[in-house]
């Protein structure tokens, strides 16, 4: 069985955040376990753009301080490593994210050592699941004698859920993410592209920054929400499935969990999961807000929830008012379906990554429900309505 250690942890002080991580690797065999004095070890953090720690985008800069903190002390080399999403004037803003997120300042007073996969260069591998086209990963992956992944709990316009299975996407080098957004728009086919990039290189650990969550329209326009949380595994399917049920979702609400799943990427089975650490049981989240494309399904299977999303289909659309022309969104688009001059989107194109959405600055891009009669039904929820 594979087990997840769930610890309460209610704020970003160090002492605490070190001392709840430590209690939780020793309930899975020590820190022996993983690694050694003298090891080079990689910490993939979530780092989606050029966010605050403040903002729940973003692996929180003093949570990366407290595993840095306890990886120098174990006489490790420690790399802080990601390559963000989109792209300002033709370039990934992986530079600016890095300042901004305050992880550039953590590695100066730390001593780790930053690698932004956009300029480490790449390693080719050959995919085992339904795309066979070479793929190219950030090489820091590979020179790394241990990688740890520091996902975000969050969700996701597009893929409901975000966390430790689909932080790897950022393992893929600056502007050749959104080839595999056109080549796999689906959500289960993407679920194939992350899977494969965890089959390229395992995973030694996963440590997932919970405290601060982000809840609605993820996984950058929605809101910060105190979950006080960190979830530990070595099964970053397993860990997903026990964050997705206390957010109250389960595998079958997640595409991409689907497929890793289906892939055997880990378990994926709630009844074969042992949680330990603080709890023994998963605590569910009040008030929790998903995202507006999964709407309330009774019967969890996923064929049934694209009948859902297919009626309150939502589109991405530009509200001018909080357009900064940045141009962020246009750049980041992988089909060039919005126009320059007018930010208008060509939905005949529009292949619904959410891409423009989840990457745009300024919360500009928002999503709209398509059809009519799921307008109505929404503003009668809401009281529009009478």
């Amino acid at each position: 069985m594979s087990k997840v250690i769930l610890q309460e942890c209610n704020n970003y002080e160090l002492s605490n955040v070190i001392s709840k991580i430590n209690s939780g690797i020793l309930e899975i065999g020590g820190w022996d376990n993983f690694v050694k004095s003298g090891d080079k070890v990689l910490l993939k953090v979530n780092l989606i753009g050029p966010k605050t720690p403040e903002s729940a985008a973003i692996t929180h800069c003093d949570f990366v301080r407290a595993v840095v903190r306890i990886l120098k002390n174990k006489g490790c080399e420690v790399w802080i490593g990601d390559s963000a999403g989109g792209a300002i004037a033709g370039i990934a803003p992986t530079a600016q994210a890095l300042k901004v997120s305050g992880l550039e300042k953590v590695a100066r007073e730390e001593g780790a050592i930053i690698k932004n996969f956009d300029s480490e260069g790449v390693v080719e591998v050959s995919p085992k699941g339904k795309f066979k086209e070479k793929m190219y990963l950030a090489k820091p992956l590979f020179d790394a004698d241990v990688v740890i992944n520091l996902p975000k709990l969050k969700t996701h316009s597009a893929s409901i859920y975000t966390g430790a299975v689909k932080n790897l996407f950022g393992c893929i080098p600056g502007l050749r993410k959104a080839k595999y957004h056109k080549m796999a728009p689906d959500p289960v086919d993407f679920g194939e592209i992350i899977t494969d990039i965890h089959e390229a290189r395992k995973i030694d650990l996963h440590i997932m920054d919970g405290i601060t969550a982000m809840q609605g329209e993820g996984p950058t326009a929605g809101e910060p929400y105190l979950a006080n949380k960190i979830l530990i595994s070595t099964d970053p399917l397993a860990l997903d499935v026990v964050a997705a049920n206390m957010i109250g979702l389960k595998l079958e609400d997640v595409p991409i969990l689907i497929t890793a799943n289906k892939r055997k990427l880990g378990e994926g089975n709630l009844n074969k999961i042992t949680v330990d650490g603080d709890y023994t049981t998963i605590p569910r989240l009040h008030n929790f807000k998903l995202p507006k494309r999964l709407k309330s399904n009774k019967k969890r299977n996923y064929k049934a929830v694209i009948r859902v999303i297919d009626f309150f289909a939502t589109k991405p659309k530009i509200n001018m008012k909080k357009c900064k022309s940045c141009n962020m969104c246009i750049e980041s688009c992988p089909v060039e379906a919005i126009n320059i001059e007018s930010k208008s989107i060509n939905y005949d194109l529009c292949i619904e990554c959410m891409c423009c959405h989840e990457l745009c600055l300024h919360k500009a891009v928002e999503l709209r429900k398509n059809n009519p009669v799921a307008r109505i039904i929404a503003g009668m929820s809401m009281g529009r309505y009478r």
